[in-house]
């Protein structure tokens, strides 16, 4: 089942069950959000999940890309993505958990036919502001899966206050022979979906109160699921990222982790530039010129004569495509290639600055402030050319 597959059966499945489909929105977070880019599913619907009612009623399904800057430095594993779909489910005030998990375990065990020895869930255990979730437990004895208490691990939230509630999550066994352990204590047992009881708000004093209405929020990875299916060890293997192995490695001989970053970065690159995001030092745009740049300093640490020159215009159309973006791939290109000039200089003004004796040496905190006001060159640049 390849990845347009399976969105069509996991939108069909949902909507066969009375729920609407909504258009997913862009990495950009409605207005008053304070996040700088979309993280979730829920961040569209937040005034919906807080009892506003949704024009196309309380039960609802979506794919919505989101971008997790809080992963960066996990890219590379086989399992993040610093860009990436997330297929959703919502019940806004309809029905319970259960429920919920049930439509989950069968879209899983008999619309894509995973085998139900290979699925663990894990279950909030409790702690003195919330009960344990013993109807998920239940539901799951129920259905013969293994369950895992936890309770960090189960509680979901959006930051520090908010809406939030305890969850049950579903794994899938990706290891050589049979599944073993439990999600916590082996690695090999993959998160796929997100079961979020969203009942409370969390206030400014740490206390829980309830919402004005009980929510379901789900959350299923599409490009990780995609990837189990298939049988690959990681997302980068799955079908959506067939056209990067193809093209860039006759390009760019990279080992393995730097591929899968540099195939990383500049897919979601291309996605935020699509968005209407453009490079600057702050904000939304300082994060897509950290994604060019972490990708110019593997490229030209592996080989100086590697560069975006020569990134496939294949590629660039296969992302805006699939995202159904409508800008142009020149545009994208030119954009791309007017970043890499400007790291070039960059670098370039920084190897002077960083070759005074007054930077020989082991950097203090000054020096790190000093560089970064007076000539523009973040730590992470710094602490690259002097590795370099």
């Amino acid at each position: 089942m390849n990845t347009e597959q399976l969105v069509s059966t996991f939108v069909e499945y949902f909507e066969e069950r009375g729920h609407q489909r909504i258009v997913g929105s862009t990495l950009l977070p409605p207005p008053g959000d304070t996040v700088l880019f979309t993280t979730s599913g829920m961040h569209p619907l937040t005034p919906y999940l807080e009892g506003r009612p949704h024009p196309l009623g309380r039960r609802l399904v979506n794919v919505q890309r989101c971008l997790r800057t809080t992963d960066l430095e996990e890219i590379g594993d086989a399992t993040h993505l610093t860009v990436f779909e997330m297929l959703g489910t919502w019940s806004l005030g309809d029905y319970e958990g259960p429920l919920s998990l049930d439509r989950g375990y069968g879209l899983l065990t008999e619309g894509l036919g995973v085998d139900r020895s290979l699925l663990h869930a894990t279950v909030y255990a409790g702690d003195s502001q919330c009960e344990r979730d013993t109807a998920s437990l239940q539901l799951w004895q129920e259905r013969g899966v293994p369950v895992e208490f936890t309770v960090e691990d189960n509680w979901w939230s959006n930051g520090a206050v908010g809406p939030c509630g305890p969850d049950s999550e579903i794994f899938l066994w990706n290891g050589e022979g049979p599944p073993r352990s439990t999600p916590t204590r082996d690695e090999r047992w993959v998160e796929v979906w997100n079961h979020v009881m969203m009942r409370h708000r969390r206030l400014d004093d740490g206390s829980l109160v309830p919402l004005p209405q009980r929510n379901i929020d789900t959350g299923l990875g599409l490009e990780r699921l995609a990837a189990l299916l298939q049988g690959k060890s990681s997302v980068f293997e799955g079908d959506l990222f067939d056209p990067w192995r193809r093209l860039l490695p006759p390009l760019w001989h990279l080992d393995e982790p730097s591929l899968r970053l540099v195939c990383d970065h500049l897919r979601s690159a291309v996605v935020v530039l699509g968005d209407g995001v453009r490079p600057a030092n702050t904000g939304r745009g300082y994060v897509l010129r950290r994604l060019v740049r972490r990708v110019l300093t593997v490229l030209w640490r592996e080989n100086p004569s590697y560069g975006l020159d020569d990134f496939p215009d294949d590629l660039v159309g296969h992302t805006l495509a699939h995202f159904r973006q409508d800008m142009p791939p020149a545009d994208v290109r030119r954009l791309l290639l007017d970043e890499q000039r400007r790291f070039r200089l960059l670098m370039e003004r920084g190897r002077q600055v960083l070759d005074r004796p007054r930077f020989r040496g082991p950097l203090s905190e000054e020096d790190f402030h000093y560089l970064h006001d007076t000539h523009g060159l973040p730590r992470d640049l710094i602490t690259s050319l002097r590795r370099g």
